[in-house]
C-alpha cells in the first residue's frame, strides 16, 4: 500500500474498437478534465471504421494498435505495458484509469476518483457512476456483486438517477469502464483473468483485490457514459445464444475458481448434467436460443482450461478468507427483487405488454393450479398407483410400443376378424402418449386423467389472462373451466379424447390468436388443431369455422394461418375417404375409443353445460326426497345464472367485440353439442349410441368462461363479488360429479392392464395371434360377439371404421353364425369356422341382472359345456372360459402391399408433424415500439414492417 502523502500519477488507457460514434467525444472529455491524467495510451483493437486512422499524439500521449478481436482486458494489459513507468524512489503513486471508447467522463470525474482514494488509502479500485449515453439522467451501471453460487449482479441498473444510491460506496466490484486502479495492484494481481474475455472480468478482478486486502468503492460524484454492456463493446450485434454463453461461462469459471479444493471435483462432475437440465428448462420456458449457449458454456469450462491458472493466481495473492467479503455478496432475496424489477422494466418496454399483466407466481396462477392438483388427487384417489384403466370408453394400451405404432395409419388391423384400412387419427395420439411412458404405455392414460384438472386450470388461466386486465380475474376463469361438467364427465366416463381436447382448447385459442405474429405460434396451432381434432372428431366443424374466421380476420398474414389444418388433414383424409366410399360420411365424427352407450341430455341440460342427463349427479343425490324432476332444473339454472349474466353483460362493455366473438363461439359449441345428441353412428351391442356431446361443451365452456371473465373484468365496483358468486355457484352445481368414484358411479376403474384371463395371457405369450371368441348376453335376449387376438383388445386397436359399419362383413356374418350356434344345441359343425378364424378359446361373459340375459347365458353355458370339443377352464373375472381342443389356422397379418402402405403413411406423418414441430420451437421475440395501450387479443394484425419470420 502506498502512503497517502505520495504524489498520484494517472495514466489513462483508452481502448477503442470501431468506436467512431463515441471516440471523439471521449477524447474531448479527457482533454476537458479539471484534473487531467499525466499520460494517455490509446489502444486501437483492429478498428476498421477509420475512427483512429487520423489520430496522432505526442508527448505523454501515444497510440498503439493490436489485432482485432482481442478482449478489453488484453487491450488494457497491452496499454499498461507500453505506458511509461515512474522511477523507483520518486515517491509517485501510480494509477491506471481504464476507459472504453464510449466512456466519456464528465469534467470532474478523475478529480472525484482521486479524491476518494486519497482520503481512503485502503481503496485500490474506484469506479464512477456509469450513465446511459443517450440519457445521462438514467444509471447504466453502479457497482457489482455476486451470489454465493457465482452469479453476477449489477447492483443498480437502468434506474433514473435521483441520488438514491449515492450513500452506498463500499461494493464488491465495479465495472471495467471508468475503473481507476492502483498500478501496483494491477500488476500484482495479473490484471484481468484471460479466461474471462467478455464479461465479469472487472468483477473477478475486484474480488481478487478484496481477498488481497484492498477495498473497492464507487464514487457517486464521478460520472461516465456507457453505450451498452461490456459484452457488446466493439461488436455490432450479440446474439441471444452468444450472450447466454458469455454470462454462463463466466459464472461457471468463477465458481470453479473460487471453490475449495474439496468440492472442486463435485462442481466439475456436475457441469454437464446441470447444463443439460438447464437446457431443458430453457426449452420449457420458450428460450430455445439459450440452449446452445448453455451447453457450450459448460463444455468450455469443463474442457477449455484456464481454471487452474486462475486458481494459482488467486492463491498467490489471497490474504483474507471468503468471510471478509460475505457482507458484500447479494442474498437470494435481493436476487428475487432484482428479477422482479427487471421483469417489470421489460414489460413496460415491450409492446406485447403495455398494460398490467397477471403474474403466474405473484397473482394466484400457481395456487389455482396447485388447488386443481389437490382436487384431482381427492377426486381420482382410487386411480393413484394404478398401471392402467378400463371401463367406459377405456381399455389398457398394448404393452409394447411397437404394437402402438403398428396400429397407426393405413394397413392391416387385427381387430375382430381383421381388415385392411385406415386407423382412427386418435391412434396416433395414443401412440405418442404410450411412447412417453414406454416402460408401461397404459400408465400414460392414468397420468393424463390425473393431470387433466391442473392442466385445464393452467390453460384457462393463460387464456383468460390474454383478454383481461385485472390480475385476479384469470384465477376465476381457471376455476370455472376446471369445474366444467364437460371435463369431470369425460374423466369419469373414460372419454380420453374429450379430456385431451378440453385440456388443449385454451392453448389452441392462444396460439391461433398469436399465429399472425410468428411461424412458431402458427405451427403450434397446427399441431394442437390436429391433436384436438383427432381426439374429438365431433369438433371438426367448430375447428374449421374458427380457422376460417381467423383466416379472414387476419387476412394480411393468411400465409401463416392457411397451413394450420394441414397436419389434421394428413391424419383424417384416409378415414374420410373410406367412410365416404362406404356411404357413411357422418361416421367420421364418431368418438374414438371403446364404444360405450351415452344417454342423451336435454337441450336445457346442454345449455347449462352438462353432457349427461343426471344433473351433474344431483339427480340420484336428491332422489330420496322426490324433488329431482321438479326442482333440479330450476336450481341448476339459478346456479348457472351468474356466469351467464356476466357473459352476456360483457357485450355492454368497451370490449364488446371480443365478448361478442366469444358468445358466438359458445353458440357454435352449443349447436355442435345439440347436433351430437341427434347423431347415432356407433354400434354398442345390439343398439347404437350418440356422439359424446361433452367435447363440444368444452368449446362452449371455454367461450362462456372467456366472455364471463371479460364481463367481470369490466364491472366497475362489484367485480370481486360477481366473480366469487359465479365461482361458488358453479362449484356447487357440479359437486356430486366429483364424488363419482366414492359413490360408485364412475364408469372407469383401475386395472392391472390385463384384458383377458391369466390363462389366455399365458397362451398368448407363446402365440400372440391366439383367438378368443367373447360372447356377451344382452338384456333383449340376444348375444353380442367379438373376436379378440392375443392378450385381448386394447385402446390403440379400436377403430370407428369397425364400430360404425353399416352391415356385417362376410367374416363378421360368419362369426355371428358361429357364436349363435355355439350358444344353442344344433347340428351346426363349428370346426371349419373355428379353424379358419383361429379361435382357441370361448369366453362367455357374466350376464347382467336381467331375466332374459340370464336365460340366454344359461342356455349358452349349457350348450358349450356339453360340447365334447370344448374343455371348461373354469370361472374367471370376466366369465366362463372354454378351450377348443382342435387345431386352428394361423391368422393373416395383411398383404405385403398393406405393410408397405403402412410404412409409407408413417413416413408422411413423420415428415409433416416433424416439420410442424420444428417450426413450433419458439425463438426470442424482437422488441417493437408500442403503438397503443390495448389488449393483445383486441389488436389488429400487425403490418409487414412488424413481422417476425421465425
Amino acid at each position: 500500500m502506498q502512503p497517502s502523502a505520495s504524489t498520484p500519477r494517472v495514466t489513462a488507457i483508452l481502448v477503442a474498437a470501431n468506436g467512431s460514434d463515441h471516440l471523439d467525444r471521449t477524447l474531448n472529455a479527457l482533454a476537458a478534465q479539471t484534473r487531467p491524467p499525466e499520460g494517455l495510451v490509446v489502444v486501437d483493437v483492429g478498428s476498421t471504421d477509420g475512427s483512429t486512422s487520423e489520430l496522432s499524439f505526442g508527448g505523454s500521449a501515444q497510440l498503439s494498435r493490436i489485432a482485432a478481436g482481442r478482449p478489453f482486458g488484453e487491450a488494457v494489459r497491452h496499454g499498461e505495458q507500453v505506458a511509461p513507468r515512474a522511477e523507483a524512489g520518486d515517491g509517485v503513486d501510480e494509477w491506471l484509469w481504464l476507459l472504453g471508447h464510449d466512456n466519456s467522463p464528465t469534467p470532474g470525474t478523475l478529480a472525484a476518483l482521486l479524491g476518494a482514494v486519497e482520503i481512503a488509502p485502503s481503496v485500490a479500485i474506484a469506479g464512477p457512476k456509469l450513465v446511459n449515453v443517450d440519457d445521462p439522467a438514467r444509471i447504466a451501471a453502479f457497482g457489482e456483486s455476486m451470489t454465493r453460487m457465482g452469479r453476477s449482479i449489477t447492483l443498480v441498473q437502468d434506474e433514473l438517477d435521483q441520488g438514491q444510491h449515492d450513500r452506498h460506496t463500499d461494493v464488491l466490484g465495479v465495472s471495467a469502464g471508468g475503473m481507476l486502479v492502483r498500478r501496483s495492484v494491477w500488476n500484482s494481481l495479473g490484471g484481468f483473468d484471460p479466461a474471462l474475455p467478455d464479461v465479469d472480468a472487472a468483477l473477478d478482478f475486484s474480488v481478487r483485490a478484496r481477498l488481497a486486502g484492498h477495498r473497492v468503492a464507487v464514487v457517486p460524484e464521478a460520472r461516465a457514459t456507457s453505450a451498452g454492456p461490456i459484452e457488446e463493446f466493439g461488436r455490432a450485434k450479440v446474439s441471444e445464444r452468444r450472450r447466454v454463453r458469455m454470462h454462463r461461462q463466466a459464472q461457471l469459471h468463477r465458481r470453479m475458481t473460487y471453490s475449495s479444493a474439496g468440492v472442486l471435483w463435485i462442481h466439475w462432475l456436475t457441469l454437464l448434467p446441470f447444463a443439460l437440465g438447464r437446457a431443458i428448462g430453457h426449452l420449457v420456458a420458450k428460450h430455445p436460443a439459450a440452449v446452445g449457449g448453455e451447453l457450450a458454456a459448460a463444455f468450455a469450462v469443463a474442457f477449455g482450461g484456464g481454471v487452474g491458472r486462475a486458481r494459482k493466481t488467486l492463491a498467490a495473492n489471497r490474504k483474507l478468507g471468503w468471510a471478509a467479503i460475505e457482507p458484500l455478496r447479494i442474498s437470494w432475496r435481493r436476487v428475487h427483487e432484482h428479477r422482479t424489477t427487471s421483469r417489470d422494466v421489460e414489460l413496460a418496454r415491450v409492446e406485447d405488454a403495455p398494460i398490467a399483466r397477471a403474474s403466474f407466481l405473484a397473482d394466484g396462477g400457481i395456487w389455482v393450479v396447485l388447488a386443481a392438483a389437490v382436487l384431482s388427487v381427492v377426486t381420482l384417489f382410487p386411480l393413484l398407483g394404478s398401471p392402467a384403466l378400463t371401463g367406459g370408453g377405456l381399455l389398457p394400451l398394448s404393452t409394447d410400443v411397437g404394437d402402438l405404432w403398428r396400429n397407426v395409419g393405413f394397413g392391416w388391423h387385427s381387430l375382430g376378424t381383421g381388415f385392411t384400412g385406415p386407423s382412427d387419427p386418435f391412434a396416433a395420439v395414443v401412440a405418442v402418449l404410450g411412447s412417453i411412458t414406454f416402460w408401461s404405455p397404459s400408465t400414460s392414460v392414468v397420468v393424463v386423467m390425473l393431470l387433466s384438472f391442473p392442466l385445464a386450470a393452467l390453460g384457462a388461466w393463460a387464456a383468460v389472462r390474454k383478454v383481461t386486465t385485472r390480475t385476479w380475474v384469470p384465477v376465476i376463469g381457471a376455476v370455472l373451466y376446471t369445474v366444467a361438467p364437460a371435463l369431470v364427465g369425460a374423466v369419469t366416463t373414460g372419454h380420453l379424447g374429450a379430456v385431451i381436447a378440453h385440456v388443449l382448447l385454451p392453448w389452441l385459442f392462444l396460439t391461433l390468436v398469436e399465429a399472425h405474429r410468428s411461424w412458431a405460434s402458427a405451427s403450434g396451432a397446427a399441431l394442437l388443431f390436429a391433436v384436438i381434432a383427432a381426439s374429438a372428431p365431433s369438433l371438426l366443424p367448430v375447428l374449421l369455422i374458427g380457422w376460417l374466421v381467423a383466416l379472414v380476420v387476419g387476412w394480411r398474414h393468411a400465409h401463416r394461418r392457411v397451413f394450420v389444418p394441414v397436419p389434421a388433414a394428413v391424419l383424417f383424409v384416409p378415414l374420410v375417404l373410406a367412410q365416404i366410399a362406404r356411404g357413411n360420411p357422418l361416421a367420421v365424427f364418431a368418438d374414438p375409443g371403446v364404444p360405450s352407450a351415452t344417454p342423451a341430455p336435454s337441450a336445457l341440460q346442454l345449455a347449462i353445460g352438462q353432457p349427461l342427463p343426471d344433473w351433474n349427479g344431483w339427480l340420484s343425490a336428491v332422489a330420496p326426497l322426490g324433488l329431482g324432476d321438479a326442482v333440479l332444473p330450476i336450481v341448476m339454472a339459478v346456479l348457472a345464472l351468474p356466469v351467464a349474466a356476466s357473459a352476456v353483460g360483457a357485450v355492454l362493455g368497451h370490449r364488446w367485440s371480443l365478448a361478442g366473438t366469444a358468445l358466438v363461439a359458445a353458440l357454435l359449441g352449443y349447436a355442435t353439442a345439440f347436433g351430437a345428441t341427434h347423431l347415432a353412428v356407433t354400434g354398442v351391442g345390439s343398439t347404437t349410441t350418440i356422439v359424446w356431446p361433452g367435447s363440444a361443451l368444452s368449446v362452449f365452456a371455454l367461450a362462456i368462461v372467456v366472455a364471463a371473465c371479460i364481463g367481470v373484468d369490466t364491472v366497475p365496483r362489484a367485480a370481486p363479488v360477481v366473480g366469487l358468486v359465479a365461482t361458488v355457484f358453479a362449484a356447487v352445481a357440479v359437486a356430486p360429479a366429483f364424488a363419482a368414484f366414492y359413490l360408485d358411479r364412475a364408469a372407469i376403474q383401475p386395472t392391472s392392464g390385463r384384458v383377458l384371463s391369466a390363462y389366455v395371457n399365458a397362451e398368448a405369450q407363446a402365440n400372440p395371434d391366439v383367438g378368443t371368441l367373447v360372447v356377451q348376453p344382452q338384456t333383449d335376449g340376444s348375444l353380442a360377439v367379438a373376436l379378440e387376438r392375443g392378450q385381448g383388445s386394447t385402446l390403440d386397436d379400436q377403430s370407428t371404421l369397425d364400430a360404425t359399419a353399416l352391415s356385417l362383413s362376410r367374416s363378421g356374418s360368419r362369426l355371428a353364425t358361429l357364436a349363435g350356434n355355439l350358444a344353442s344345441r344344433s347340428g351346426y359343425d363349428p370346426e371349419p369356422a373355428l379353424r379358419d378364424l383361429g379361435v382357441s378359446f370361448v369366453l362367455l361373459d357374466d350376464a347382467p341382472a336381467d331375466p332374459e340375459a340370464r336365460a340366454v347365458h344359461d342356455r349358452a353355458a349349457g350348450a358349450i359345456g356339453q360340447d365334447a370339443r370344448f374343455t371348461s377352464i373354469g370361472e374367471t373375472t370376466n366369465g366362463s372360459l372354454f378351450h377348443y381342443e382342435g387345431a386352428v389356422d394361423r391368422t393373416s397379418t395383411g398383404s405385403a402391399a398393406a405393410k408397405a402402405t403402412h410404412v409409407l403413411y408413417l413416413v408422411v406423418i413423420g415428415v409433416v408433424f416433424g416439420a410442424a414441430a420444428l417450426l413450433a420451437v419458439p425463438t426470442a421475440p424482437r422488441r417493437r415500439r408500442a403503438t397503443s395501450n390495448v389488449l393483445e387479443a383486441d389488436e389488429p394484425a400487425t403490418t409487414f414492417d412488424e413481422e417476425r419470420d421465425e
